[in-house]
């Protein structure tokens, strides 16, 4: 497993905590800066697990509104916690890291669905994303066909 996947698994761990425990992200941070000094070995995935989280944790309400822009009737509050934690993750680095290419976004995080949520999730987060990273707006179609139907 990549350095950067290690990170994103880290980062995933860090929100989940947050959402479930209610805690602000700046407390599971910290928490997790002293966990990362007493473990060395995991330095590698803690730089960007941070900026991950960092990043989320700045831009919370525009990457929830893009979520709910192209989840298609489903409000966040009424999606599974974990989903809910990787389409922030998805979404933000399709639209604050350009060093990550969108397939890799996309493809990382479907990884992480598949793996650890639902049966429906991978798929579910594969749509949203697809349709983030594709510049369709909720009814499916491009910004450009939505404007000219108006």
């Amino acid at each position: 497993m990549s350095a950067r996947s290690k990170a994103r698994k880290r980062a995933l761990d860090m929100l989940y905590v947050a959402e479930v425990r209610e805690l602000p992200i700046a407390d599971v941070l910290a928490t997790e800066t002293v966990r990362h000094l007493d473990q060395p070995e995991r330095t590698s995935s803690w730089d960007y697990a941070r900026q991950i989280v960092t990043g989320i944790d700045e831009a919370r309400y525009e990457i929830d509104d893009v979520i709910t822009d192209h989840a298609q009737g489903w409000a966040i509050a009424r999606m599974p916690v974990l989903d809910r934690c990787i389409l922030r993750m998805g979404v933000w680095e399709l639209r604050f890291n350009p060093e990550v290419p969108d397939a890799v976004a996309i493809a990382e995080a479907v990884e992480l669905a598949q793996s650890l949520s639902t049966e429906d999730s991978a798929g579910f987060v594969n749509g949203v994303l697809g349709a983030v990273a594709g510049g369709r707006g909720p009814s499916g179609r491009t910004v450009a066909e939505d404007q000219e139907s108006h």
